[in-house]
């Protein structure tokens, strides 16, 4: 109605439901939204990085060539050959260097202007990358133990008098099979979803104070969008620690199925 103020979106409180987009594709209802083509984005730029690092390389690498090189290396020296070991973490340093490329660039894209929303703030993402994990685990040890050989490796603990089974085993059941899995996703959600809504409270809490009806309160405006500009730069180590854990987890639960001992 005439007269009445205008209502603007720093009237209402940041919340969950600023994680919720509508579908950009008729008919496909939530199958394509804007964290979905940020994720295609993330694995488009990856790839074609590498093939324009790659496409003619030489022996002297240029500036790219080098930087590819130096995030393969990264990975493969700090993570896989020195949590797997040197001859086993070879065969995973393609996959967990792709793993942590992937989650690092979608991490990346909550601080970037305009895209400023992670796909990993959304527990659809890091449900599906920790599935990855868990089914290549359970896979490699099985195909080392065999099933019944690799229940017992994960389960049965050596050296422990055999009573003591009887409260170790559901203990180790429910670490290794159900607390990893579940564990390794909500950490890299949960740090992405808080970092993401701290930046609409002090971003959208600026605008607030800046459209306050009480004149004393406009000032602090700049000290919540002041806030807003400190917590980007602490979301920036967020992002490339959480990428960091989330691999070298991986390594280590592909370790403990390629073990020889528990």
């Amino acid at each position: 109605m005439a007269g009445e103020p205008a209502i603007l979106a720093s009237d209402f409180p940041p919340g969950v439901k600023d994680f919720d987009f509508e579908g950009l594709v008729p008919g496909l209802g939530q199958a394509v939204t804007k964290v979905t083509i940020l994720a295609w984005l993330a694995a488009a730029l990856i790839i074609v990085f590498f093939l324009v690092a790659y496409r003619k390389p030489k022996l002297v690498p240029t500036k790219t060539q080098w930087m590819a090189e130096s995030m393969y290396g990264f990975v493969r020296d700090g993570v896989a050959t020195e949590v797997i070991g040197a001859k086993k973490g070879l065969r995973f340093a393609p996959y967990l260097t792709t793993l942590f490329l992937f989650i690092i660039v979608m991490n990346f894209f909550g601080i970037i202007p305009f895209l400023q929303i992670s796909p990993n703030s959304h527990i659809s993402f890091p449900m599906f990358l920790t599935a990855i994990t868990y089914v290549m685990f359970l896979y490699l040890g099985i195909r080392k133990h065999g099933f019944f050989g690799y229940i017992k490796h994960t389960l049965i603990l050596p050296g422990v008098p055999w009573p003591m089974h009887i409260l170790l085993v559901p203990i180790e059941f429910v670490q290794n099979f159900l607390t990893r899995p579940v564990t390794l996703a909500v950490r890299l959600f949960a740090n992405m979803f808080a970092g993401h809504l701290l930046l609409l409270v002090f971003t959208l809490g600026g605008v607030a104070l800046l459209n306050a009806q009480t004149v004393l309160f406009r000032p602090l405006s700049v000290i919540s969008w002041a806030m807003a500009i400190i917590m980007t730069f602490f979301e920036l180590i967020v992002a490339a620690l959480q990428a960091y854990v989330f691999v070298i987890l991986t390594a280590s639960y592909v370790e403990s199925s390629l073990a020889d001992e528990h």
